[in-house]
């Protein structure tokens, strides 16, 4: 029989562990169709920076929110991705937020990510970022295409612009031989153009990722630095579509 100290101690091992699972677990959503697995408490990069699987959700409209929180002094990201793998086609996002006026520190990354057997860090990816990279006068828009071997170099453009109101539209058509991205703001009537920008090497398969990998979304600290303004962020990503080619 338990004696009461016994039991305290019990119950505080018990709650010691679950406590540590739950900082540990991330977790599965679904999301525009897609079933994406939320990235686990940790601290990691990029960055390298603290993420916290709550900070990711879905709402009752079938919305993701992203958020970026801070608690007892540090700052913890969110993150997530696809279980299937995609390759190539046309990738949509709908984006509800200021990411024109994000902080220096700020970083909204919508990107496909290589898993080990794909290739390394530095390469394969096709991101869209919202960052200034620790700059403020930096264009906050870029457009990234990694190559699929690390002797090649990354080819990238940036492109500041400025959303009369929150609501845009950001996407890149992925093929063997080029890549298309373009970015548009929402209105009630029409969209207006933001930026685009064609990326056709004359050698792509050494230039363009051939292969179907995750697709990631994630809002993080650059360098793993707080944000300037002591902000937290919120952002919503109203829809994922993916149409292959």
């Amino acid at each position: 029989m338990l004696t009461r100290a016994s039991r305290v101690l019990t119950m505080a091992a018990f709650t010691l562990l679950m406590s540590a699972g739950a900082e540990s677990r991330g977790g599965i959503i679904s999301f525009s169709g897609y079933t994406w697995a939320i990235r686990s408490s940790g601290r990691g990069g990029p960055g390298p920076n603290y993420w916290e699987p709550n900070n990711v959700s879905v709402d009752t409209n079938g919305y993701l929110h992203l958020r970026l929180t801070q608690r007892d002094g540090k700052w913890y990201c969110a993150e997530l991705h696809t279980q299937e793998r995609l390759g190539f086609g046309r990738y949509e996002f709908w984006l509800t937020g200021p990411v024109d006026k994000l902080d220096k520190n700020v970083v909204l990354g919508l990107f496909n990510y290589p898993t080990s057997d794909v290739g390394p860090d530095g390469t394969h990816e096709i991101d869209i970022e919202f960052a200034h990279w620790g700059n403020q006068s930096a264009p906050i828009g870029n457009y990234t295409v990694w190559p699929a071997t690390n002797s090649v170099r990354r080819a990238s453009k940036t492109f500041p612009f400025t959303l009369a109101g929150d609501s845009s539209k950001h996407s890149f058509t992925w093929t063997a031989t080029n890549v298309l991205f373009e970015s548009q703001e929402r209105g009630s009537d029409r969209n207006r153009q933001l930026a685009s920008w064609v990326f056709q090497p004359t050698s792509p398969a050494a230039c363009i990722s051939q292969k179907p990998m995750p697709f990631h979304i994630n809002l993080w600290c650059f360098n793993g630095a707080s944000p300037s303004d002591g902000k937290e962020v919120e952002l919503i990503v109203h829809a994922f579509k993916f149409t292959p080619q």
